[in-house]
Protein backbone atom coordinates (compact mmCIF):
# COMPACT_ATOMS: atom_id res chain seq x y z
CA UNK A 1 0.00 0.00 0.00
CA UNK A 2 1.51 3.32 -1.10
CA UNK A 3 2.04 6.20 1.30
CA UNK A 4 -0.48 9.02 0.66
CA UNK A 5 -1.26 12.51 1.89
CA UNK A 6 -4.59 11.25 3.23
CA UNK A 7 -2.82 8.59 5.29
CA UNK A 8 -0.56 11.24 6.81
CA UNK A 9 -3.52 13.45 7.74
CA UNK A 10 -5.38 10.48 9.19
CA UNK A 11 -2.39 9.65 11.39
CA UNK A 12 -2.09 13.25 12.58
CA UNK A 13 -5.68 13.16 13.83
CA UNK A 14 -4.27 11.32 16.83
CA UNK A 15 -2.48 14.49 17.99
CA UNK A 16 -4.72 16.76 20.06
CA UNK A 17 -4.25 20.33 21.23
CA UNK A 18 -4.42 20.04 25.06
CA UNK A 19 -6.06 23.45 25.47
CA UNK A 20 -8.57 23.33 22.61
CA UNK A 21 -9.33 19.59 23.08
CA UNK A 22 -9.53 18.90 19.36
CA UNK A 23 -7.12 17.23 16.97
CA UNK A 24 -4.72 19.35 14.91
CA UNK A 25 -6.28 18.32 11.60
CA UNK A 26 -9.78 19.34 12.68
CA UNK A 27 -8.38 22.64 13.94
CA UNK A 28 -6.81 23.36 10.55
CA UNK A 29 -3.31 23.44 12.00
CA UNK A 30 -1.78 20.97 9.54
CA UNK A 31 -0.68 22.58 6.28
CA UNK A 32 1.42 21.88 3.17
CA UNK A 33 1.54 18.10 3.47
CA UNK A 34 3.95 16.66 0.88
CA UNK A 35 4.77 12.98 0.37
CA UNK A 36 7.97 12.42 -1.61
CA UNK A 37 8.69 8.70 -1.70
CA UNK A 38 9.33 7.80 1.94
CA UNK A 39 9.94 11.40 3.03
CA UNK A 40 7.00 13.32 4.52
CA UNK A 41 6.97 17.10 4.95
CA UNK A 42 4.28 19.21 6.60
CA UNK A 43 3.75 22.41 8.58
CA UNK A 44 2.08 22.75 11.98
CA UNK A 45 0.54 26.24 12.30
CA UNK A 46 -0.06 26.77 16.03
CA UNK A 47 -2.43 29.43 17.33
CA UNK A 48 0.42 31.27 19.07
CA UNK A 49 4.23 31.31 18.83
CA UNK A 50 4.22 31.25 22.64
CA UNK A 51 2.53 27.83 22.78
CA UNK A 52 3.61 26.18 26.08
CA UNK A 53 3.43 22.67 24.54
CA UNK A 54 5.02 23.44 21.17
CA UNK A 55 7.89 20.95 21.54
CA UNK A 56 5.57 18.19 22.75
CA UNK A 57 3.19 18.67 19.82
CA UNK A 58 6.09 18.55 17.36
CA UNK A 59 7.34 15.33 18.95
CA UNK A 60 3.90 13.71 18.79
CA UNK A 61 3.46 14.70 15.14
CA UNK A 62 6.82 13.18 14.21
CA UNK A 63 6.08 9.96 16.09
CA UNK A 64 2.63 9.24 14.63
CA UNK A 65 3.78 9.90 11.06
CA UNK A 66 7.03 7.95 11.48
CA UNK A 67 4.97 4.86 12.38
CA UNK A 68 3.26 4.78 8.98
CA UNK A 69 4.47 1.98 6.67
CA UNK A 70 6.98 3.27 4.14
CA UNK A 71 8.02 6.43 5.99
CA UNK A 72 11.79 6.95 6.02
CA UNK A 73 11.99 10.61 7.15
CA UNK A 74 9.68 13.21 8.69
CA UNK A 75 10.28 16.96 8.26
CA UNK A 76 8.10 19.17 10.46
CA UNK A 77 8.01 22.97 10.22
CA UNK A 78 6.53 24.70 13.27
CA UNK A 79 4.94 28.10 12.71
CA UNK A 80 1.99 30.07 14.08
CA UNK A 81 -1.04 32.05 12.98
CA UNK A 82 -2.49 34.16 15.77
CA UNK A 83 -6.24 34.50 15.44
CA UNK A 84 -7.62 37.90 16.33
CA UNK A 85 -10.34 38.75 18.81
CA UNK A 86 -13.63 37.12 17.89
CA UNK A 87 -16.69 39.29 17.18
CA UNK A 88 -15.59 42.71 18.50
CA UNK A 89 -18.36 45.08 19.51
CA UNK A 90 -19.74 47.04 16.57
CA UNK A 91 -19.00 50.40 18.23
CA UNK A 92 -15.31 49.60 18.83
CA UNK A 93 -13.06 49.49 15.79
CA UNK A 94 -10.04 47.18 15.98
CA UNK A 95 -6.57 48.60 15.51
CA UNK A 96 -5.59 47.59 11.96
CA UNK A 97 -3.03 44.79 11.95
CA UNK A 98 -3.32 44.07 15.70
CA UNK A 99 -4.73 40.65 16.56
CA UNK A 100 -5.15 41.07 20.34
CA UNK A 101 -5.24 44.08 22.68
CA UNK A 102 -4.72 43.06 26.30
CA UNK A 103 -5.03 45.34 29.32
CA UNK A 104 -2.73 44.76 32.31
CA UNK A 105 -4.29 46.30 35.40
CA UNK A 106 -4.29 46.34 39.18
CA UNK A 107 -6.51 47.69 41.87
CA UNK A 108 -3.71 49.56 43.64
CA UNK A 109 -0.20 50.83 43.09
CA UNK A 110 2.96 49.18 44.34
CA UNK A 111 2.18 45.64 43.19
CA UNK A 112 4.73 45.62 40.36
CA UNK A 113 2.17 45.83 37.57
CA UNK A 114 4.50 47.64 35.17
CA UNK A 115 7.28 45.15 35.89
CA UNK A 116 4.87 42.32 35.08
CA UNK A 117 3.59 44.04 31.93
CA UNK A 118 7.09 44.68 30.56
CA UNK A 119 8.28 41.15 31.27
CA UNK A 120 5.12 39.53 29.88
CA UNK A 121 5.53 41.51 26.67
CA UNK A 122 9.25 40.75 26.45
CA UNK A 123 8.58 37.06 27.12
CA UNK A 124 6.02 36.85 24.31
CA UNK A 125 8.50 38.54 21.98
CA UNK A 126 11.22 36.11 23.05
CA UNK A 127 8.96 33.24 22.00
CA UNK A 128 8.64 34.75 18.53
CA UNK A 129 5.47 36.83 18.79
CA UNK A 130 5.12 40.32 17.33
CA UNK A 131 4.47 42.44 20.41
CA UNK A 132 3.67 46.04 21.25
CA UNK A 133 3.43 47.69 24.67
CA UNK A 134 1.61 50.90 25.56
CA UNK A 135 2.48 52.65 28.82
CA UNK A 136 -0.93 54.14 29.62
CA UNK A 137 0.10 55.47 33.04
CA UNK A 138 0.20 59.07 31.82
CA UNK A 139 0.96 60.60 35.23
CA UNK A 140 3.72 58.14 36.16
CA UNK A 141 5.21 56.58 33.00
CA UNK A 142 7.89 54.00 33.81
CA UNK A 143 8.45 52.45 30.39
CA UNK A 144 11.48 54.64 29.44
CA UNK A 145 13.36 53.58 32.58
CA UNK A 146 12.31 49.93 32.44
CA UNK A 147 13.27 49.49 28.78
CA UNK A 148 16.31 51.78 28.69
CA UNK A 149 14.83 53.99 25.96
CA UNK A 150 14.98 57.80 26.24
CA UNK A 151 14.44 58.82 22.62
CA UNK A 152 11.67 60.95 21.15
CA UNK A 153 9.45 59.16 18.61
CA UNK A 154 9.46 60.32 15.00
CA UNK A 155 6.43 60.88 12.81
CA UNK A 156 5.75 59.72 9.28
CA UNK A 157 2.66 60.27 7.12
CA UNK A 158 0.73 61.64 10.07
CA UNK A 159 1.51 58.65 12.31
CA UNK A 160 3.76 58.37 15.36
CA UNK A 161 6.46 55.72 14.93
CA UNK A 162 6.81 53.53 18.01
CA UNK A 163 10.23 53.03 19.54
CA UNK A 164 11.71 49.54 19.78
CA UNK A 165 13.62 47.63 22.43
CA UNK A 166 13.89 44.00 23.58
CA UNK A 167 11.85 42.82 20.60
CA UNK A 168 8.90 45.09 21.42
CA UNK A 169 7.29 48.15 19.81
CA UNK A 170 6.83 50.78 22.55
CA UNK A 171 4.88 53.96 23.25
CA UNK A 172 4.78 56.03 26.42
CA UNK A 173 4.10 59.58 27.55
CA UNK A 174 7.60 59.34 29.02
CA UNK A 175 8.99 59.45 25.47
CA UNK A 176 7.16 62.72 24.79
CA UNK A 177 8.05 64.85 27.84
CA UNK A 178 11.34 65.73 29.51
CA UNK A 179 12.34 63.42 32.40
CA UNK A 180 10.96 64.70 35.69
CA UNK A 181 8.29 66.86 34.01
CA UNK A 182 4.87 66.30 35.62
CA UNK A 183 1.80 65.77 33.45
CA UNK A 184 -1.01 67.82 34.99
CA UNK A 185 -4.10 67.01 32.95
CA UNK A 186 -7.82 66.57 33.41
CA UNK A 187 -9.87 63.59 32.27
CA UNK A 188 -10.69 64.71 28.69
CA UNK A 189 -6.98 65.12 27.91
CA UNK A 190 -6.31 61.59 29.15
CA UNK A 191 -9.01 60.35 26.79
CA UNK A 192 -7.15 62.05 23.94
CA UNK A 193 -3.84 60.40 24.85
CA UNK A 194 -5.41 56.95 24.73
CA UNK A 195 -6.85 57.85 21.33
CA UNK A 196 -3.38 58.95 20.15
CA UNK A 197 -1.59 55.87 21.48
CA UNK A 198 -4.06 53.40 19.99
CA UNK A 199 -5.11 55.09 16.72
CA UNK A 200 -2.28 57.46 15.81
CA UNK A 201 0.70 55.15 16.28
CA UNK A 202 1.95 53.07 13.33
CA UNK A 203 1.86 49.76 15.17
CA UNK A 204 2.04 47.63 12.02
CA UNK A 205 1.31 43.91 12.27
CA UNK A 206 1.18 42.72 15.89
CA UNK A 207 0.06 39.49 17.50
CA UNK A 208 -0.31 41.11 20.91
CA UNK A 209 -0.55 44.74 22.04
CA UNK A 210 -0.34 44.95 25.83
CA UNK A 211 -1.53 48.09 27.62
CA UNK A 212 0.03 48.83 31.01
CA UNK A 213 -2.74 50.68 32.83
CA UNK A 214 -2.33 53.03 35.80
CA UNK A 215 -3.50 51.70 39.18
CA UNK A 216 -7.17 51.86 40.07
CA UNK A 217 -10.38 52.18 38.09
CA UNK A 218 -10.32 55.69 36.63
CA UNK A 219 -10.41 57.74 33.44
CA UNK A 220 -7.66 55.95 31.52
CA UNK A 221 -9.19 52.53 32.11
CA UNK A 222 -12.63 53.73 31.04
CA UNK A 223 -11.27 55.49 27.93
CA UNK A 224 -9.39 52.39 26.80
CA UNK A 225 -12.38 50.09 27.28
CA UNK A 226 -14.66 52.48 25.41
CA UNK A 227 -12.33 53.04 22.45
CA UNK A 228 -10.89 49.66 21.45
CA UNK A 229 -12.07 46.04 21.52
CA UNK A 230 -10.03 44.44 24.27
CA UNK A 231 -9.45 40.71 23.97
CA UNK A 232 -9.24 40.65 27.74
CA UNK A 233 -7.44 41.79 30.86
CA UNK A 234 -4.73 40.48 33.16
CA UNK A 235 -4.97 41.59 36.79
CA UNK A 236 -1.83 41.79 38.95
CA UNK A 237 -1.79 41.70 42.73
CA UNK A 238 0.49 40.78 45.62
CA UNK A 239 -0.38 38.24 48.34
CA UNK A 240 -1.53 40.73 51.01
CA UNK A 241 -5.24 40.82 51.76
CA UNK A 242 -5.40 44.57 51.04
CA UNK A 243 -3.86 44.08 47.58
CA UNK A 244 -6.24 41.25 46.75
CA UNK A 245 -9.19 43.33 47.96
CA UNK A 246 -8.26 46.08 45.49
CA UNK A 247 -7.57 43.56 42.73
CA UNK A 248 -11.13 42.31 43.15
CA UNK A 249 -12.34 45.84 42.40
CA UNK A 250 -10.32 45.89 39.18
CA UNK A 251 -11.78 42.52 38.20
CA UNK A 252 -15.28 43.84 38.87
CA UNK A 253 -14.59 46.90 36.70
CA UNK A 254 -13.49 44.78 33.74
CA UNK A 255 -16.44 42.43 34.15
CA UNK A 256 -18.89 45.33 34.31
CA UNK A 257 -17.46 46.63 31.02
CA UNK A 258 -17.72 43.12 29.52
CA UNK A 259 -13.96 42.66 29.21
CA UNK A 260 -12.96 38.99 29.70
CA UNK A 261 -10.60 38.26 32.58
CA UNK A 262 -7.72 36.33 31.03
CA UNK A 263 -6.06 35.66 34.33
CA UNK A 264 -4.72 36.72 37.70
CA UNK A 265 -0.99 36.95 38.50
CA UNK A 266 0.41 36.98 42.03
CA UNK A 267 3.58 39.09 42.01
CA UNK A 268 6.17 39.08 44.85
CA UNK A 269 4.63 35.76 45.79
CA UNK A 270 7.59 34.42 47.78
CA UNK A 271 11.30 34.93 48.37
CA UNK A 272 14.00 32.25 48.18
CA UNK A 273 17.04 33.02 50.34
CA UNK A 274 20.19 32.90 48.18
CA UNK A 275 22.29 31.67 51.13
CA UNK A 276 20.17 28.80 52.46
CA UNK A 277 17.57 28.21 49.69
CA UNK A 278 14.81 28.53 52.27
CA UNK A 279 11.53 29.87 50.94
CA UNK A 280 9.99 32.83 52.79
CA UNK A 281 6.45 34.08 52.20
CA UNK A 282 7.08 37.70 53.15
CA UNK A 283 3.68 39.10 52.09
CA UNK A 284 1.72 35.90 52.85
CA UNK A 285 1.07 33.58 49.91
CA UNK A 286 -1.56 31.99 47.74
CA UNK A 287 -4.41 34.48 48.11
CA UNK A 288 -4.62 35.17 44.39
CA UNK A 289 -4.69 31.49 43.44
CA UNK A 290 -7.36 30.75 46.02
CA UNK A 291 -9.52 33.64 44.80
CA UNK A 292 -9.05 32.60 41.18
CA UNK A 293 -10.03 29.00 41.94
CA UNK A 294 -13.09 30.04 43.92
CA UNK A 295 -14.36 32.40 41.20
CA UNK A 296 -13.46 30.41 38.09
CA UNK A 297 -10.77 32.86 36.94
CA UNK A 298 -7.61 31.52 35.25
CA UNK A 299 -4.53 31.76 37.45
CA UNK A 300 -1.51 32.58 35.29
CA UNK A 301 1.23 32.13 37.85
CA UNK A 302 3.29 33.21 40.84
CA UNK A 303 6.24 35.58 40.35
CA UNK A 304 8.91 35.40 43.08
CA UNK A 305 10.31 38.44 44.86
CA UNK A 306 13.91 38.68 43.66
CA UNK A 307 16.50 41.49 43.48
CA UNK A 308 17.25 40.57 39.86
CA UNK A 309 13.73 41.52 38.78
CA UNK A 310 14.04 44.95 40.37
CA UNK A 311 17.58 45.42 39.07
CA UNK A 312 16.51 44.56 35.53
CA UNK A 313 13.77 47.17 35.64
CA UNK A 314 16.11 49.82 37.01
CA UNK A 315 18.72 49.11 34.31
CA UNK A 316 16.28 49.00 31.41
CA UNK A 317 16.95 45.28 30.93
CA UNK A 318 13.85 43.13 31.67
CA UNK A 319 14.93 39.95 33.41
CA UNK A 320 13.38 37.68 30.78
CA UNK A 321 15.90 39.18 28.37
CA UNK A 322 18.90 39.83 30.62
CA UNK A 323 18.75 36.52 32.55
CA UNK A 324 16.27 34.28 30.70
CA UNK A 325 17.29 31.02 32.38
CA UNK A 326 16.76 32.13 35.98
CA UNK A 327 13.76 30.81 37.96
CA UNK A 328 12.21 34.28 38.15
CA UNK A 329 12.51 34.80 34.39
CA UNK A 330 11.03 31.36 33.80
CA UNK A 331 8.08 32.33 36.01
CA UNK A 332 7.35 35.33 33.76
CA UNK A 333 7.78 33.22 30.62
CA UNK A 334 5.41 30.56 31.95
CA UNK A 335 2.79 33.22 32.78
CA UNK A 336 3.16 34.73 29.29
CA UNK A 337 2.62 31.33 27.68
CA UNK A 338 -0.46 30.75 29.81
CA UNK A 339 -1.76 34.14 28.71
CA UNK A 340 -1.18 33.25 25.05
CA UNK A 341 -2.97 29.94 25.61
CA UNK A 342 -6.00 31.70 27.12
CA UNK A 343 -6.23 33.99 24.09
CA UNK A 344 -5.99 31.00 21.76
CA UNK A 345 -8.79 29.19 23.59
CA UNK A 346 -10.95 32.31 23.48
CA UNK A 347 -10.34 32.88 19.75
CA UNK A 348 -10.90 29.24 18.80
CA UNK A 349 -14.57 29.50 19.73
CA UNK A 350 -15.38 30.97 16.30
CA UNK A 351 -13.37 31.33 13.09
CA UNK A 352 -11.51 34.61 12.90
CA UNK A 353 -8.88 36.31 10.76
CA UNK A 354 -5.39 34.98 11.48
CA UNK A 355 -2.06 36.75 11.21
CA UNK A 356 0.95 34.67 10.27
CA UNK A 357 4.00 34.65 12.52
Amino acid sequence: MSLTREAVLDALKAVQDPDLHRDLVALGMIEDVVVDGGRVRFTVALTTPACPVKDDLERQCREVVAKLPGVTAVDVTMTSKVRGRVNPAADKKPIPGVAHIVAVGSGKGGVGKSTVAVNLAAALALDGARVGLIDADVYGPNLPLMTGIRETPLQRDGKILPLHAHGMALMSMGFLVEPGTPVIWRGPMLHGVIQNFTRDVAWGELDYLLVDLPPGTGDVQLSLMQQVPLSGAVVVCTPQAVALEDAVKAIAMFEKMEVPILGLIENMSYFVCPNCDARHEIFAHGGARTYADEHGIPFLGEIPLHPGVRDGGDRGAPIVRSAPNTPEAEAFRAAARQLAARLSIQSAATPATATAS
